[in-house]
């Protein structure tokens, strides 16, 4: 996606790039040293101040500064001092790991998803489960995918949701209008997915009906994710220091891949990451399952698309999503962490939201937005971004946040990529995967 999702390119990039930051930070965050200390008693008129790090651009950080300029109006007492907190939202995490060594991290940061857990681990995080579950936040207004992200041990809650993505169902209207087949719709089942993608490829035209990365990395991994869940699998065991995805329906979603690349010949078989969605843009592809931070290029290349949830199975039409998070930290304060969690409750209301997430094109963090008319303008601008939103309600399983993740991941990803392209059995390639896994669950 362009620069107006100012955090990354889309949900898996972000979860990429947040994933190589875990490699470098995950070291730092286990040797750090004594925690400051503050007022042991809440006093709410006594002046604070606060230091965020937002992860953002300059666009985006202006939209923040406004709000935070409100903020300090409604409460006097408190100063909000943001910026970036790095010179990317890439190294956000490696400069928090290094502030924690040093006393010196902030009250709130953006974060990856991808880090929570290692976040968490630091002994640096607020716990704010008590406060969320106060009826008056309407944390289930939260998809349960961010909610999670948010609990990534299911102990504490370290933060509120940031941004919220999921993979949906983009259709070429044109492809489908030329090779005479029906639009895809939110019942549809995988079998009429392949069905629909067979008649949509014609090699005489370089015209496929359905494109997936094989290049390994986690948009190869996570386009895996929503087969296996609705196949009744899962990626870890529950303790989460296995893998679980070499199952039954493990091999069944990776098969199902290899049938249509292999058998169907009806899958363009993407090597790098970037050349489907030009491709699908251009009318050379009929679907591509993909996430919000594709509207914008469709929009511009004049594309006549659709958005449907991803196909389902058993009426189950489970997809996934890559929340990012607003981490709070404590500093043994009682004020400090008050009006930080203040800041971050008031930053994700609805009202504020609107004015940030909704403003620059994501889709709106909570599920009474999608009635707005800031969000309908966006809609407007961007048609299907309200299926997607939407689609929020199937993001009912977090991707995992643990560091053995970053290894898990690139075993999975070589597995699919292997298999998609006729190399190995789906059986022996995901057992030769959860080694590999299972190794680096070990090791983190």
């Amino acid at each position: 996606m362009v620069s107006r999702i100012f955090t990354s390119n889309s949900g898996v990039r972000r979860w990429i790039a947040g994933s190589a930051a875990l490699l470098v930070g995950v070291a730092l965050l286990s040797g750090c040293s004594g925690q400051s200390g503050g007022s042991a008693t809440l006093d709410k008129k006594a002046k604070v101040s606060l230091t965020v790090w937002t992860g953002q651009e300059e666009g985006a950080e202006k939209l923040l500064d406004k709000l935070a300029a409100k903020f300090e109006k409604l409460h006097p007492n408190v100063s909000l001092n943001l910026s970036p907190g790095a010179s990317s939202t890439e190294d956000l995490l490696q400069k928090l790991s290094a502030s924690f060594a040093g006393g010196n991290y902030p009250d709130m940061s953006y974060s990856f998803g991808s880090w929570t857990s290692q976040l968490e681990s630091s002994d640096r995080t607020l716990d704010i489960t008590k406060q969320v579950a106060d009826p008056s936040v309407k944390w289930s207004e939260f998809s349960k995918a961010a909610q999670e992200t948010a609990r990534p041990t299911g102990k504490k809650t370290i933060g509120f949701p940031a941004i919220v993505d999921n993979l949906a169902l983009l259709y070429n209207k044109t492809v489908f209008d030329n090779a005479g087949v029906a639009y895809p719709t939110n019942d549809w089942t995988w079998d009429d997915f392949r069905a629909a993608a067979k008649k949509l490829t014609d090699k005489s035209k370089n015209i496929y009906g359905y494109a997936y990365s094989v290049s390994g990395s986690e948009e190869t991994t996570w386009q895996l994710w929503p087969h296996l869940w609705q196949n009744g699998g899962d990626i870890l065991a529950k303790d989460g220091t296995k893998s679980a995805f070499n199952s039954e329906a493990g091999v069944k979603s990776v098969n199902f891949l290899r049938d249509m690349a292999i058998t169907d010949k009806s899958v363009y078989l993407d090597q790098t990451d970037t050349k489907f969605g030009q491709l699908f843009a251009s009318d050379d592809i009929g679907m591509i399952t993909s996430g919000p931070w594709e509207l914008y290029d469709l929009g511009i290349a004049k594309t006549k698309y659709g958005v449907t949830y991803l196909p389902g199975t058993n009426g189950n039409h489970a997809t996934v999503s890559g929340p990012d998070v607003w981490a709070l930290f404590d500093h043994k304060d009682a004020n400090r962490a008050y009006w930080t969690y203040e800041w971050a409750k008031y930053l994700t209301d609805p009202a504020q939201d609107l004015q940030w997430n909704v403003a620059i094109g994501n889709l709106p963090l909570r599920s009474s937005e999608a009635d707005s008319p800031e969000f309908a303008a966006q809609v407007k601008a961007n048609p299907g971004l309200d299926v997607m939103a939407a689609n929020s309600a199937n993001a009912t399983t977090a991707r995992p946040t643990v560091a053995g993740y970053v290894g898990l991941s690139a075993a999975v990803g070589d597995a699919v990529s292997q298999v998609l392209q006729g190399k190995g059995t789906a059986e022996s390639a995901l057992t030769t995967a959860a080694a590999k896994a299972d190794k680096a669950l070990k090791a983190k």
